[in-house]
């Protein structure tokens, strides 16, 4: 078990009072809360080496270029990409997927052609690839989930025909909490030569991941999800696939040469990193991520483990509760509602116990129609939520249905 109450006294804003009351903080399937090292980080960032990257000769540049770059091969051996040509910075998972959905259909993608994504996505992997099926005229096609919350894997032979061009899937679903089965679906599509991305902002603070390992063609994530800055996430892609895409965007650092009869690009990871990046919040990712690798992923997935457990045993308890995402294999989310009571007073009702929960859709509306529901309350845990903010979360429950009675 992992030393809590040393976690803890990591994150400042922990140590605070909500209302009088101490802060519970379970809404870190939004963002994660930042330890003093990754904060200190940033602070020395710009108060000792704040420079442009890539461009400057002195010294303040070179030495922010240079941390910026050790980040990037922090990103790398986190995720064991291959090169560190295979990890682009994004400002986060959103912009990532929209990176491969605008330059992978530019290359790609012609009318009549087919992409599958999940019933069960975030609206940032829902969107882009609609609007590249309006642009293109290609067709979207969707997997189903239970009322488990698995996905229905038996029915993806049945969606992949010679027209499918890529899957894009979530890792866990932030809504249900759901732990696909992505490797499972990463041979099945290889084994059509459909290329696979895998959304992971909900996966990688949470779980082992090894892109190589999976054999996944791309995946993305967000810093603010794993304990770093907001404005900073991931594209990992494998090399020859990268250097066949168009870029996404144009402007300074992604170009080679430039002149008004033709422009060449960059080599990567620069070709699709047009303009001055969030090179601190690069480098505070490589900070964050340095934090998470000196506790341990495993030890952190094992906690949250044991968090989910207890806290689904005891909420179970409660009969007017009712939890929307069940399966066998999940993380450390659960989504529920209150018998009658709506999920938007119950959030604000835990506000002022001090509990910070998500309530509504929680950007995927297609799951709330499967369960023919307006939205649910959502508390996701982190490793240094403790069993005695679950309980206090469990009074608190009751305490409203009390208050509705």
């Amino acid at each position: 078990m992992l030393d809590v109450n040393n976690i803890r006294s990591n994150f400042p804003i922990l140590n605070q009072k909500i209302y009088n009351k101490p802060l519970i903080y379970l809404d870190n399937g939004a963002t994660t809360q930042k330890p003093q090292i990754v904060i200190d980080e940033i602070v020395n960032c710009y108060s000792r080496i704040n420079s442009n990257i890539h461009r400057g000769v002195h010294f303040l540049s070179e030495q922010s270029t240079l941390q910026y770059e050790i980040a990037r091969e922090s990103v790398r051996t986190f995720i064991n990409a291959k090169s560190s040509a295979e990890v682009i910075f994004t400002h986060g998972t959103t912009e990532a997927i929209n990176l491969v959905a605008s330059s992978f259909s530019e290359k790609y993608i012609k009318a009549g052609d087919e992409i599958i994504i999940s019933e069960m996505e975030h609206h940032s992997n829902i969107v882009p690839w609609q609007l590249v099926c309006e642009r293109k005229n290609a067709k979207l096609k969707i997997l189903p989930f239970d009322n488990n919350g698995d996905l229905i894997i038996s029915k993806l032979e049945e969606l992949i025909t010679d027209k499918t061009k890529i899957i894009s899937i979530t890792h866990i679903s932030n809504s249900l909490g759901t732990i696909n089965p992505i490797k499972k679906i990463i041979e099945k599509a290889h084994s059509y030569n459909i290329p696979v991305l895998i959304d992971a902002a909900q996966s990688i603070q949470h779980l082992c991941i090894d892109v190589q390992e999976l054999d996944c063609d791309f995946l993305a994530f967000s810093g603010h999800k794993i304990y770093a800055e907001t404005g900073i996430g991931i594209l990992y892609g494998k090399e020859k696939l990268l250097d066949q895409l168009p870029p996404y965007q144009g402007g300074g650092d992604m170009i080679k040469n430039v002149s008004f009869e033709k422009t060449t690009w960059a080599d990567l990871p620069l070709k699709f990193e047009a303009g001055t990046s969030n090179y601190v919040g690069a480098i505070s990712l490589g900070k964050a991520i340095k934090y998470i690798e000196n506790i341990g992923l495993e030890n952190i997935a094992e906690y949250e483990s044991y968090i989910l457990k207890y806290a689904t045993e005891k909420l179970n308890t409660i009969e007017q509760l009712r939890i929307y995402g069940t399966s066998k294999n999940k993380s450390a989310i659960i989504s529920f509602n209150l018998n009658n009571i709506h999920n938007y007073d119950v959030g604000m009702m835990l506000d002022k116990m001090g509990i910070a929960v998500r309530t509504g859709t929680h950007c995927t509306e297609p799951v709330m129609k499967h369960f023919e529901i307006q939205g649910t309350v959502r508390a996701s845990f982190a490793m240094y939520n403790t069993i005695e903010e679950v309980d206090a979360l469990y009074d608190g429950i009751l305490r409203i249905i009390k208050i509705f009675e």
